[in-house]
C-alpha cells in the first residue's frame, strides 16, 4: 500500500520532497518485502556512500544531476534519466548538483 502521498490525484513527484541544506532527504511512499519506493533530495556535494542492496535499485533523477557509482564505473545522470543498479553489487550515489530522486527497490521473492 502506498503512504505519504495522496491517492487519486495528479502529482508532480520532484514536489513531493523538498531540498534540506546540506542535508540528503527521503520521504517513502510504499514500502514491504517484494518492493521500496522512496523520493529523495540531495544537496550539492551531499552523496550515499557504497553500499549494497539486496534487490534491484532502480533510480530515476525528476532534478537536477547526480553521479552514480556502481562496481567502480561512474555514471553523470540528469532529469529524466533511469539506471538500474543491480542487486549485490556496490553502489554509491553524489549530488554533483542538488538532485532529486525516485528509487524503486524491487526485492526477490524468497
Amino acid at each position: 500500500m502506498f503512504k505519504n502521498i495522496t491517492l487519486s490525484e495528479i502529482k508532480q513527484l520532484e514536489n513531493e520532497v523538498s531540498y534540506q541544506p546540506n542535508q540528503v532527504s527521503s520521504k517513502t511512499i510504499a514500502q514491504n518485502k517484494y518492493v521500496s519506493i522512496t523520493l529523495f533530495s540531495f544537496d550539492k556535494d551531499e552523496e550515499i556512500s557504497a553500499h549494497k542492496s539486496k534487490g534491484d535499485a532502480m533510480v530515476t533523477i525528476l532534478d537536477g544531476k547526480s553521479k552514480i557509482t556502481i562496481d567502480d564505473k561512474e555514471y553523470v545522470l540528469s532529469k529524466g534519466e533511469t539506471i538500474v543498479m543491480p542487486a549485490g553489487i556496490p553502489h554509491a550515489l553524489f549530488a554533483v548538483e542538488k538532485f532529486k530522486m525516485i528509487l524503486t527497490v524491487v526485492f526477490p521473492n524468497e
